[in-house]
């Protein structure tokens, strides 16, 4: 094992300081995180440029980096084809869902949900969103130190209570805007450890074209997977469909990400964060994709799984770096810091979001309920930073009990898609369906969810096989008894027949709970008015239920409640203020179509 050098160890003692340097900056300048708005929301004055590096850098995380190359490395290249789902949905987010949180101007998404239905449904999302990001940041620290310390020998507890204490300590201190520029610079060294690999590589093997060509004569290169088969774990349909589920569960409505899009000056700003956002998020994520066919070029003839080197293809990343830039002073320390920021990125995005929701959707509600008072904005402040302190031992702790139970990785790494996919059909139903009310609503996320579940964590599912693997330039002496254990695997999946319902391909998980989620509310939410049981009073301003707020509904929705409830003009002929007119608004105005409105201005 090839262990890191000085300046391996400078260089990410250097990246953390800045981290660090950061936080401390924006703690005693500008506003000196004084209020709530500008802790949690960076006083609403942030630039697009830092929004959507943070967009980025809070989606792509050291699981992604690792994972991602990896499975281009063993599965082929259909992966990359979800960058195709980003396009389509990035204007779907970006002018349909996120006017409505903006025009609301509210610290936690999750308020949205008790203006449209109630505060039972805020309170039933917003604690699936709370475990999904508790259960997901321990993940987050633990999974590539796991794969650091296989590898390079870095201490496995010290990379847990490094990124930890720092990611704490920067987003406790300097509040939002400390992350949102912390993003940034993390977000140049995420990019300077995926091109590491790429451009060794590339030197390595004399040019890009026979990394490719190495690539497409092993079937890593297929982009023409268009079966409907929803089993088929990579295709089409799932990459497109299923990734752009995925897309809109994160950047439509998930806390985290439009918590980032409500620190900018305006709705233009945040819809050109996001625009900004695509671009560096598909340049990171296709980049990414290459440097696993650049690691299948070097380890082409003897893939280090096989050989006995690490127990799981995740740690192969590290060991290139090892094995390929320990000649380089410094190149595999800029790596592993690359490595440590997208993991700091992504933990101070979750100890803010989890802080944000914890005070919005638990604590103020308590507190007015048990205390019959709010709390002022001072000690909001410092309910703000206590929470965010908690949620960084939070995560320290949920790192080490992760690596004591093993089923929790593979069970916070799916809970994504599982939880994510209903909680955006929660949100469609409620900007999309004027009908929908609180009981159908919830109805129809608890059964998504449990469907979820089911599908998700049912077993037995059938293992994954990877592509063929050459142990032909391995060392003579090399121990096969791996390849006996991974060819029987393989024969098992030939052999055992696997419920229908568990194979289904992860990528649609988001997706089918979503439908669930949003035709099963539709249709509970019908069956519970004509039942008398509930209705949808909430959507409306006055007692007689004919005044809809038009703000809660995306904009064409909204645009078209807004005509049905336009002003009538009234002409009266006895007042004297403006030309013998005077206007009057009608409580409950008639509907008018375009022949009488042009009629009713002739006379008027």
């Amino acid at each position: 094992m090839t262990t890191l050098g000085a300046w391996d160890y400078t260089i990410l003692a250097v990246v953390l300081v800045i981290s660090v340097a950061i936080g401390v900056y924006y703690r005693f300048v500008g506003g000196k995180q004084s209020t709530t708005t500008e802790y949690l929301l960076a006083d609403r004055s942030m630039g697009v440029a830092p929004v959507a590096f943070s967009l980025m850098a809070s989606f792509m995380s050291a699981i992604t980096i690792l994972g991602v190359s990896m499975e281009n490395y063993q599965y082929g290249t259909m992966f990359v084809l979800i960058n195709l789902s980003y396009v389509v949905s990035t204007p779907v987010a970006a002018y349909l869902i996120i006017p409505v949180f903006y025009r609301l101007k509210t610290a936690s998404v999750y308020e949205y949900l008790e203006l449209r239905f109630g505060y039972a449904t805020r309170l039933a999302a917003s604690l699936s969103f709370s475990l999904q990001m508790v259960l997901y940041m321990g993940i987050v620290v633990y999974a590539p130190a796991l794969a650091l310390e296989a590898v390079t020998g870095l201490n496995q507890v010290f990379s847990i209570v490094i990124v930890g204490v720092v990611c704490t300590f920067y987003a406790t201190l300097g509040g939002m805007k400390a992350v949102l520029i912390t993003d940034i610079y993390q977000s140049l060294l995420m990019f300077a450890s995926v091109f590491c690999v790429i451009i060794c590589a590339w030197v390595k093997a004399g040019s890009l074209e026979t990394i490719w060509r190495v690539a497409q004569e092993n079937g890593r290169i297929n982009f023409t997977n268009f079966s409907v088969d929803p089993t088929e774990r990579h295709t089409w349909f799932t990459q497109i469909l299923g990734g752009s589920a995925t897309y809109l569960a994160i950047y439509g409505v998930n806390q985290t990400q439009v918590q980032r899009l409500m620190a900018v000056r305006s709705l233009s700003a945040a819809r050109a964060a996001l625009w900004w956002c695509l671009p560096i998020l598909c340049l990171l994520s296709v980049s990414t994709c290459f440097s696993g066919l650049c690691i299948y070029w070097y380890y082409r003839d003897c893939d280090p799984l096989l050989e006995g080197r690490v127990n799981s293809r995740d740690q192969v990343m590290p060991l290139f770096v090892v094995d390929t830039m320990g000649e380089y002073t410094g190149l595999a320390g800029l790596f592993v810091s690359g490595i440590f920021c997208a993991s700091l990125s992504t933990i101070s995005s979750i100890i803010s979001s989890l802080a944000a929701v914890t005070l919005e959707d638990y604590l103020k509600p308590l507190v007015s309920c048990c205390a019959k008072r709010t709390l002022t904005d001072r000690q909001t402040l410092w309910y703000s930073k206590l929470l965010s302190l908690f949620f960084g031992a939070l995560c320290i702790g949920m790192a080490f009990m992760a690596g004591s139970i093993g089923g929790l990785l593979q069970a916070a790494l799916s809970i994504f898609g599982i939880i994510g996919g209903p909680l955006l059909g929660l949100f469609t139903l409620g900007m999309y369906v004027t009908k929908a009310n609180e009981k159908g609503a919830i109805g129809g996320l608890l059964i998504s969810l449990v469907f979820c579940f089911w599908i998700g964590f049912g077993q037995p599912k059938p293992p994954l096989v990877s592509l063929d693997m050459s142990t032909a330039g391995c060392p003579i002496n090399r121990s096969y008894t791996r390849d006996i254990f991974l060819q029987a695997a393989t024969a098992k999946v030939e052999d055992e027949h696997f419920f229908y319902l568990y194979r289904i391909s992860y990528m649609w998980y988001a997706a089918l709970g979503f439908v669930i989620a949003f035709f099963g509310g539709w249709l509970l939410s019908w069956l519970f008015a004509v039942l008398n049981w509930d209705n949808n009073r909430r959507i409306y301003q006055d007692a007689d239920c004919k005044l809809i707020k038009h703000d809660l509904f995306v904009p064409p929705l909204a645009k078209r409640l807004q005509r049905r409830q336009m002003p009538l003009l009234v002409v009266t002929g006895t007042s004297s203020e403006i030309g013998g007119i005077s206007v009057e608004t009608a409580s409950a105005p008639p509907r008018l179509d375009e022949i009488e409105w042009e009629k009713h201005k002739a006379v008027a």
